[in-house]
């Protein structure tokens, strides 16, 4: 199995969503963030003891972005020629099978990755067990 290149530990500046202002008071409102933008909004204009608004002050470590928690990044593998790629960086990236394959060319891709040493992040989605041959009854 091939191991990633990143040894920096990920460590996120924050773990909890940010949540939409009175989102839990009012039933028709989700909970996704939507910006405040009242005039007297006073999440908008920061007052103490209410909640806090996404800033680029969040971000994440340029070394650590994007980074899975297996070490590796995502690269989305939708043919052949895209599992190519990854043949010279595949201690950077890690393949995912794209959701529209067919469970034939899942099967051999995943066979051309295991060659090429390339790691899969859903190799086993969509495999069907091989099928039963009819055993002859001997007499």
């Amino acid at each position: 199995m091939v191991r990633p290149i990143v040894t920096k530990k990920i460590v996120k500046k924050r773990v909890n969503k940010f949540v939409r202002f009175e989102s839990e008071d009012f039933g028709k409102l989700e909970s996704n963030w939507r910006r405040p933008r009242g005039i007297d909004n006073r999440v908008r204009r920061r007052f103490r003891g209410n909640k806090r608004m996404p800033h680029s002050g969040y971000g994440s470590d340029k070394r650590t972005k994007f980074v899975l928690p297996c070490g590796f990044k995502k690269f989305v593998i939708s043919n052949a020629k895209d599992l190519e790629i990854l043949l010279t960086n595949n201690r950077v990236f890690c393949g995912e099978l794209a959701h529209s394959l067919s469970a034939r060319k899942r099967a051999v891709l995943v066979k051309r990755a295991a060659e090429l040493n390339v790691r899969l992040t859903n190799g086993k989605g969509k495999l069907r067990a091989e099928e039963k041959k009819p055993e002859v009854a001997a007499k």
